[in-house]
């Protein structure tokens, strides 16, 4: 008999155990945090911010879930990539880099809407104020370099390198993409103070190396005498640097660029280029990762904008151990 009660307290006493995992483990299925990312191109910057995302992740203990790289840009193909991706279900926060300020407001307002955070990097929507009512006011916040100030410093360093006078032309991207129209708008500030520079011409290469290259080629053919060239991201700046380099222009037309991809900071070391902007996409994913965790588990308010800094490549510092670490590899 004391033999039959003590297998019926085994078989009670496994079960609570067992009851007790079980509600445990349904606990902990239940409080997963699950991000998602969704980039704006396949490019280095986009895969930087994806790492520094997935190592604040794995250290915070969130699932972090990458959609496909969209293999241009714009919000024709970033759209249905983003609604695809999205469609499973499951996330708390979206991190998204919108490829347009005002034809991805409508799609994510939608996700918004079904319960989903959003944070943008990177690029932001509308004015990228989200603390004003509007209708683009929804994300929590825009964790991404002050491209205007950026673009700004890039006019003046390239002014000083070319003694302050002298024109200068500047490959953009895409003229409704925050990031870039900031580093434009920048660059104008920055060449403005000085009387004898003057900026003769701007065009946009829509992300496509080849047609920036073919751009600078018909401005140099324009305007022989440009002594400078901007690029404002990585295909932009191959294509002007390439054009200036088949016209054995080399040293006499100085390259600024953005972007601090193993392309431009070897491109840099060759001669090809004279002035690399770098960025912290690394720095950036992992705000957002932070920053998002915070506000879902603490509640914790996030600033509207989260600003990581730069840092400027030159001849002079490019082997510099400690400038290794801006490199986007």
């Amino acid at each position: 008999m004391k033999r039959i009660v003590l297998i019926i307290l085994c078989v009670l006493l496994v079960f609570a155990v067992s009851i007790t995992l079980y509600a445990k483990k349904k606990e902990e299925v239940k409080e997963k945090i699950t991000f998602a990312y969704v980039p704006g191109i396949e490019d280095p910057f986009m895969r930087m911010i994806e790492k520094g995302a997935r190592a604040k992740a794995e250290e915070l203990g969130v699932e972090l879930l990458v959609s496909e790289y969209p293999k241009a840009w714009g919000p024709e193909v970033q759209v249905p990539i983003l609604e695809a991706h999205m469609a499973r279900g499951g996330y708390d926060l979206l991190m998204v880099v919108p490829t347009s300020v005002d034809a991805l407001i409508a799609p994510l307002k939608k996700m918004y809407d079904q319960g989903v955070e959003i944070i943008t990097c990177d690029t932001f929507i509308g004015d990228g104020d989200y603390s004003k009512p509007s209708n683009y006011s929804f994300p929590l916040a825009y964790i991404g370099t002050d491209n205007e100030l950026g673009g700004e410093e890039v006019g003046e360093h390239l002014a000083k390198m070319l003694g302050e006078k002298g024109k200068v032309y500047l490959v953009n991207t895409n003229p409704d993409t925050s990031s870039v129209m900031g580093r434009e708008k920048g660059f104008k500030k920055g060449i403005d103070k000085y009387p004898n520079m003057k900026l003769v011409g701007v065009d946009y290469c829509l992300d496509v190396q080849q047609k920036a290259q073919e751009q600078t080629l018909a401005a140099l053919q324009k305007n022989p005498d440009i002594v400078g060239i901007f690029g404002v991201n990585l295909f932009s700046a191959q294509g002007a640097y390439q054009a200036v380099v088949n016209m054995g222009l080399t040293g006499a037309v100085k390259i600024a660029t953005w972007d601090a991809t193993v392309d431009l900071i070897n491109a840099l070391k060759q001669g090809n280029v004279d002035l690399v902007l770098a960025q912290k996409p690394a720095e950036i994913g992992q705000l957002a990762v932070e920053w998002g965790y915070k506000h879902l588990t603490e509640g914790a308010e996030i600033p509207k904008k989260v600003i990581p800094g730069f840092e400027f490549f030159t001849r002079e510092n490019v082997n510099d151990p400690d400038m290794q670490q801006f490199i986007y590899k």
